[in-house]
C-alpha cells in the first residue's frame, strides 16, 4: 500500500499515489473516477486495483469544484416531522433509496419540510446547488415545491404522480387505482355489500386514485355508491380510528371497510373492537401498502402490497438518468393482493 507521512502522521493516499501504483498517468485515473470514458479495460482494471490497494477515497469537495456537481441527492419529505416517524412507509422508501444510491457511492440527504418556512429554506438550499437532484415524497396539490424545483431546472423524481403537473416532472408510482379496484372486488367477492372506505388525503395522488378505483368497482357491481360510506383520513392511525367511528355512526350495518393505508387500518380495527364488532365475521377490513403495520395488527391485515423496493430502485434510476441529461419519465408498478386474517 502506498502511504506517505507528514510530521509523523500518515497522509491519506492521493490521486498521484493511485497513478503511481497503477503505472498510469494522473489523467487516466481522473477519467476512471469520472466514468471511465476513453480508458482501456486494462487501464481501468489497473486503476481500480490500485484504489483498493492504496485505500484511496475520492475527495468529493475537490471533484465538485471540477464537475460542478455535489455528488449527493436529497430525499425531500413535505410532511410534518412526526409523520416521518409514525408512518413506516417513509422509512422503507428512505432505506431503499439509500441502498440504491450506495451502489453508486452517492450519499442521500434527508430533508423534512412540513411548514411553509421549512419549504422556503430547503428550496433555497436545493436550488443553490447543494444536491444534484431530489427524490420527492408525499407531494400535496397546491404545494409549490415540486413546480419551483422543476422550473429551477433541478432534476426531480416524485413518489406518486404529482397532481396537476402533467409530464413536467418524473415520477414512480404504484398503480393505486388498479390496487383499489382489486381490494374492492375482493371485499365484494366475500358477499359484503355495505363496503365503506377511509380514503387518504384527497390532495394527494394516492388519495384520489384509490377512491376512484373503489367507486368504479362498486358501480360495475351495481352496488350503490353511498356518500355516507366514504370518509377521509390523513394516513395516520388516529384518522383511521375517527374515520371508523364516523362510518359506524352513519352506516350501522357496515359489513366491510377498504382503508387507504395499513396504518389507518390499524386505527379502524381499534374502533371496531371497541364497538364490539368482530373482524372479519362482522366487518371485513382491507388495507393498502403491506407495510410493517399490516403484520403488527390483530388480526393480521389483508392488504395491497406496494413494491417499495422496486419503487425506491426505480426512483433512483430515473433520477440518475435525469441528472445525466435524459428527459423526464413515468414508471407505474403493479400492486398485489395479500390475503390475511382480516377478510
Amino acid at each position: 500500500m502506498t502511504m506517505s507521512t507528514t510530521g509523523g502522521r500518515r497522509r491519506p493516499p492521493t490521486i498521484h499515489d493511485v497513478a503511481r501504483e497503477a503505472g498510469v498517468s494522473r489523467g487516466t485515473v481522473s477519467r476512471v473516477l469520472n466514468g471511465g470514458h476513453y480508458v482501456s479495460p486494462a487501464a481501468q482494471e489497473a486503476v481500480n486495483a490500485a484504489i483498493r490497494r492504496t485505500g484511496y477515497v475520492v475527495n468529493r469537495h475537490a471533484r465538485s469544484l471540477i464537475t460542478g456537481r455535489s455528488d449527493s441527492v436529497g430525499f425531500l419529505l413535505t410532511e410534518p416531522q412526526e409523520k416521518f416517524f409514525e408512518d413506516p412507509n417513509f422509512n422503507v422508501l428512505l432505506r431503499g433509496c439509500t441502498q440504491a444510491l450506495a451502489a453508486h457511492d452517492i450519499p442521500l440527504l434527508l430533508m423534512l419540510a412540513g411548514t411553509e418556512d421549512e419549504r422556503r429554506r430547503i428550496t433555497r438550499y436545493i436550488t443553490s446547488g447543494h444536491v444534484d437532484g431530489v427524490l420527492l415524497v408525499s407531494s400535496h396539490s397546491g404545494n409549490p415545491v415540486a413546480e419551483e424545483l422543476s422550473e429551477a431546472g433541478v432534476p426531480l423524481v416524485a413518489c406518486g404522480k404529482p397532481i396537476g403537473l402533467g409530464s413536467k416532472i418524473s415520477y414512480v408510482a404504484a398503480d393505486d387505482r388498479d390496487g383499489a379496484r382489486d381490494m374492492t372486488r375482493h371485499l365484494l367477492s366475500l358477499g359484503r355489500r355495505r363496503v365503506g372506505m377511509v380514503t387518504g388525503p384527497l390532495d394527494t395522488p394516492g388519495g384520489v386514485e384509490r377512491l376512484a378505483g373503489y367507486k368504479e368497482v362498486l358501480a360495475e357491481a351495481g352496488v350503490e355508491v353511498d356518500d355516507r360510506l366514504v370518509v377521509s383520513g390523513d394516513y395516520s392511525r388516529l384518522s383511521g380510528e375517527r374515520g371508523a367511528e364516523r362510518l359506524l355512526a352513519q352506516v350501522p350495518d357496515l359489513d366491510a371497510v377498504f382503508v387507504a393505508s395499513d396504518l389507518m387500518a390499524r386505527g379502524v380495527l381499534t374502533t371496531l373492537e371497541r364497538a364490539g364488532r368482530r373482524v372479519p365475521e362482522d366487518v371485513a377490513v382491507g388495507g393498502f401498502d403491506d407495510s410493517p403495520a399490516a403484520l403488527a395488527s390483530s388480526p393480521e391485515l389483508t392488504t395491497m402490497r406496494q413494491p417499495f423496493d422496486r419503487i425506491s430502485a426505480e426512483m433512483v434510476r430515473v433520477l440518475l438518468a435525469q441528472i445525466g441529461g435524459e428527459d423526464t419519465a413515468a414508471v407505474i408498478l403493479p400492486t398485489e393482493l395479500v390475503k390475511r386474517e382480516s377478510t
